[in-house]
C-alpha cells in the first residue's frame, strides 16, 4: 500500500506542487492539507480532524507553511503538529523544531549554547532597553533589526544609532537586534554575499552563495544564486546548527566573518529551495521526498 504523506501548507505554490510530484514519482500518495482546516476532535479515531485522513493519521507529515493568524490560531495549528508527533507520525519538521527556528531569539540562544558562532545578538521587550543596546553597540558598527517571526528578508532594518529604532508598536513588542557583519568583498560587482546550505536527514543536500548589491541577500529580494560546494567548516556549521534546533530538514544561512570563518545567521525550518534549484543539477524535491519516505521505513 502506498504511504500517504500529508503536505501541510497555507497555499498551493511551486514548492508544494514540486514536492507532491516528487512523492508520486517515488510511489507515495501526497495529500495537500491547509493547517487552518485541521482541528483537534477527540471523537475521531485518532483524536484529530485532518482533511483526507479519516480512519488513520498520515504515514508522515511535511510542513511547508503554518499560515497567518492570531496567536491563538497559530498555537492551535502547532498543537495539531504536536499531536501528530505524539501519535508517532514522522514529521518534517516537528512542532518543536518549527517553534525553535521560527522564534529567532530562541534560535540564537540555542545556537550559542551548542557552541556555534553567531553574530552578537540582543533581544529587548521595551524601547528603553533597545535604545540602551543601540547606544552601547552602534559605536562598534550597525545592528540589524529583524522581525522576531519573519522570513525571506522582509522587514529587516539597518540601525546605526538609537534614533533609528522604530516604536515598540512597529516591532510588535520585541526588538531583535543582531550585529551587522560587514562584507568581505566578492569576486564580481556584487558587494554583499552570504551562503544558504540546505540540510536534510543529517547531510548537506546543496548550497549556494547569494550575491547582491544590497545588504539584504535573499533571492526573493533580488540576490543572485551561485552554485558552491561548502567547505568542511561551512558544512559542519550547517549540520550542527540544524541539529541544535532539532530540524531534520533546514535551510541554514551562514556569513563569513572578517577571517572568513562561518557565522550562523539563521536556521529556517520551512526553507524554500527554488533559488538553489536554479543552480543544482538534480531534483532537490526528489531528494527531500526520498528522505521523508526513509523516515517511514525506519
Amino acid at each position: 500500500m502506498r504511504p500517504r504523506v500529508a503536505v501541510f501548507t497555507d497555499k498551493i505554490d511551486w514548492h508544494v506542487e514540486t514536492f507532491a510530484r516528487a512523492l508520486r514519482r517515488l510511489g507515495a500518495q501526497p495529500v495537500v492539507v491547509r493547517l487552518s482546516d485541521c482541528k483537534i476532535d477527540t471523537t475521531r479515531p485518532f483524536g484529530l480532524a485532518i482533511p483526507g485522513f479519516r480512519a488513520a493519521p498520515p504515514d508522515a507529515g511535511v510542513v511547508r507553511a503554518i499560515g497567518d493568524g492570531s496567536l491563538e490560531a497559530i498555537t492551535m495549528r502547532l498543537g495539531v503538529l504536536h499531536a501528530l508527533g505524539a501519535l508517532g507520525v514522522p514529521m518534517v519538521n516537528d512542532a518543536r523544531a518549527i517553534e525553535r527556528c521560527t522564534d529567532k531569539s530562541m534560535a540564537s540562544f540555542l545556537l550559542v549554547r551548542a557552541g556555534l558562532r553567531t553574530p552578537p545578538t540582543f533581544v529587548a521587550q521595551n524601547q528603553a532597553q533597545a535604545r540602551a543596546i543601540a547606544r552601547r553597540e552602534c559605536p562598534h558598527g550597525p545592528l540589524v533589526l529583524k522581525p522576531l517571526f519573519g522570513a525571506q528578508g522582509w522587514g529587516l532594518q539597518l540601525v546605526r544609532n538609537e534614533a533609528e529604532l522604530p516604536s515598540l508598536q512597529e516591532v510588535r513588542g520585541v526588538y531583535y537586534l543582531q550585529r551587522f557583519v560587514e562584507p568581505r568583498g566578492c569576486s564580481d560587482a556584487a558587494r554583499f554575499e552570504d551562503m544558504r546550505v540546505l540540510v536534510s536527514a543529517g547531510e548537506v543536500v546543496g548550497a549556494m552563495r547569494r550575491r547582491s548589491e544590497q545588504w539584504i541577500t535573499n533571492v526573493r529580494q533580488g540576490a543572485r544564486p551561485i552554485a558552491v560546494a561548502p567547505s568542511r567548516f561551512e558544512a559542519d556549521a550547517a549540520l550542527r546548527a540544524a541539529k541544535a534546533l532539532g530540524a531534520n530538514c533546514a535551510g541554514v544561512d551562514l556569513i563569513a566573518d572578517a577571517d572568513g570563518a562561518p557565522l550562523v545567521l539563521e536556521v529556517n525550518s520551512m526553507a524554500g529551495w527554488s533559488g538553489l534549484q536554479r543552480v543544482t543539477g538534480f531534483s532537490i524535491a526528489e531528494r527531500l521526498a526520498a528522505d521523508v519516505l526513509d523516515m517511514i521505513k525506519s
